[in-house]
């Protein structure tokens, strides 16, 4: 199966139009998306599809799914570790859907290093079976994720104040064996998205639905980096 996952940039980054051309563009089956306001939600009725979306608590932005085929059924808002620190963000979620009998997690990390693997490990320990946890790390060094291995490219998705560029985009998978991980171009957002073709291992298992544990338009505007 085919994965996208984007940050749109809310707001100032990539519309519901750049979204729908990026589908056009590259059929993916699943396409998750960082920062997507309420415009996003209109998806649906220029290409078709399923669509879902976690609104995250006093932001106008969250999470959003969109897939092809698959209804998306069941989903969850998992609630992730927060900082204690003064200033900091309002609580984030992890977006779980089930999508060609896999388990994937939606992500918009936060941006201190040790809080965003602790909120990994608690993705991880709630996940069952085939699993993909994919999306915005705001991670800035190697992870290790016990039973995970990182599919995602090498690439920079970002780069900071135009100068630094960084990884923050990445996908970390379970049970699956991933045949082809590229950057593509920016487009009118901060990050580019990913893109991945992803296959479940014969070996896992896979026999019935996972659970979770707790409850080229495109083309010409968007050259490809990698």
């Amino acid at each position: 199966m085919r994965v996208i996952s984007w940050n749109l940039l809310c707001l100032t980054g990539a519309t519901v139009k750049d979204v729908a051309a990026l589908i056009q563009g590259y059929h993916p089956d699943l396409l998750l998306m960082q920062e997507a306001t309420e415009e996003v939600m209109a998806l649906p009725t220029i290409v078709g599809g399923h669509f879902l979306r976690e609104h995250l608590h006093s932001r106008i932005y969250g999470l959003a799914a969109w897939s092809q085929d698959d209804p998306l059924t069941p989903s969850y808002a998992l609630p992730l570790p927060v900082s204690t620190m003064p200033g900091r963000v309002p609580p984030r979620v992890a977006q779980i859907v089930c999508c060609s009998h896999v388990t994937f997690a939606n992500v918009h990390l936060s941006h201190g290093q040790f809080l965003n693997r602790w909120q990994l490990t608690r993705i991880a320990r709630a996940l069952e079976g085939p699993a993909v946890i994919v999306g915005d790390y705001n991670a800035v060094a190697p992870i290790k994720l016990s039973g995970f291995k990182d599919v995602g490219p090498r690439k920079p998705t970002h780069i900071a104040s135009n100068i630094i560029p960084f990884r923050l985009d990445r996908c970390m998978a379970r049970g699956l064996d991933c045949t082809d991980a590229r950057v593509l171009g920016r487009g009118p957002s901060d990050h580019n998205p990913i893109i991945l073709d992803l296959k479940v291992k014969s070996s896992a298992t896979h026999a019935s639905e996972p659970r979770l544990r707790l409850g080229d338009r495109w083309q010409g505007a968007f050259r490809r980096n990698g």
